[in-house]
């Protein structure tokens, strides 16, 4: 094996590498609850990952054993998945930049307006018809009946960081001002003409707040918060892979030389 194929065979098992974080950064956002609910959300990060990892492997192999045709093969598909990883990076930082929070009063957590993100993301994820399949999954999820258990006193709830989704979906909007009994228990409204979730809130665990724009504005809170988080993991892992494939390519055009030379001192002889 040349020194060209031992750079491309190094290389390579940092690429492997570097496709581990990418997938472990997939596996988290598919195991979050807002997630699991939203199918289409779940696995691309994590396929793009697997794919990283064989493609890389591909290299190592083509390296390892001399095989000019797996080199050429690992080159041109490792453009393509270092191509569509800067493409959905682009993509997630566009539609996650709208925020949609805003300040409540007194409150340690933030309330989220559904038109305050941006429009893919709500046609995507809050249209009727997606909706009506992700209301029932959240309402069978734990999300809210945790707060039951880390919060009791009014106080103690008021001043705490909960998640966008929990505060969306889990208690009335705080403009209609219901009075606290427990974190998922409201009742008797102030104000219930001050938006329109006010008369959607229902103090049936299965009900809550899941039918409110709150709530559909809650969940893409989660989403951005936590695509904004797996961005950085991919950012860093996608400059380590446009590096290694720089170097690969390199290297690979070295070893075709090297290979015509030997062939030429052969003949020479």
């Amino acid at each position: 094996m040349g020194v060209s194929n031992n750079i491309t065979a190094v290389l390579n098992i940092i690429a492997i590498l570097a496709s581990i974080p990418i997938i472990a950064s997939g596996i988290w956002l598919a195991s979050k609850p807002d997630n699991e609910c939203i199918a289409n959300f779940r696995w691309p990060i994590v396929i793009i990952g697997i794919l990283v990892f064989l493609v890389a492997l591909t290299g190592f192999i083509g390296a390892y054993y001399n095989k000019e045709g797996l080199l050429a093969l690992y080159l041109f598909a490792m453009a393509l998945l270092i191509a569509l990883l800067l493409i959905i990076l682009v993509f997630a930082f566009v539609v996650t930049r709208p925020d949609g929070s805003y300040v409540v009063p007194d409150r340690g957590y933030k309330e989220f307006r559904l038109d305050g993100f941006s429009s893919w993301l709500r046609h995507r994820v809050t249209g009727s018809g997606s909706w009506r399949k992700i209301m029932p999954c959240l309402a069978a999820s734990d999300v809210c009946i945790k707060l039951t258990q880390n919060y009791i006193t009014a106080d103690q709830f008021f001043n705490s960081h909960i998640s966008p989704l929990q505060s969306g979906c889990c208690k009335p909007p705080t403009v209609c001002g219901y009075s606290y009994v427990s974190p998922i228990m409201w009742t008797n409204p102030v104000n219930p003409m001050a938006d329109s979730d006010c008369n959607l809130w229902n103090n049936d665990q299965n009900q809550l707040c899941y039918n409110c724009n709150a709530c559909k504005a809650g969940l893409l809170g989660n989403l951005r918060k936590e695509w904004r988080k797996a961005n950085i993991i991919l950012i860093v892992a996608v400059v380590v892979l446009i590096w290694v494939y720089v170097i690969a390519c390199s290297a690979f055009k070295n070893a075709q030389t090297e290979d015509l030379f030997t062939r030429y001192k052969q003949g020479w002889v």
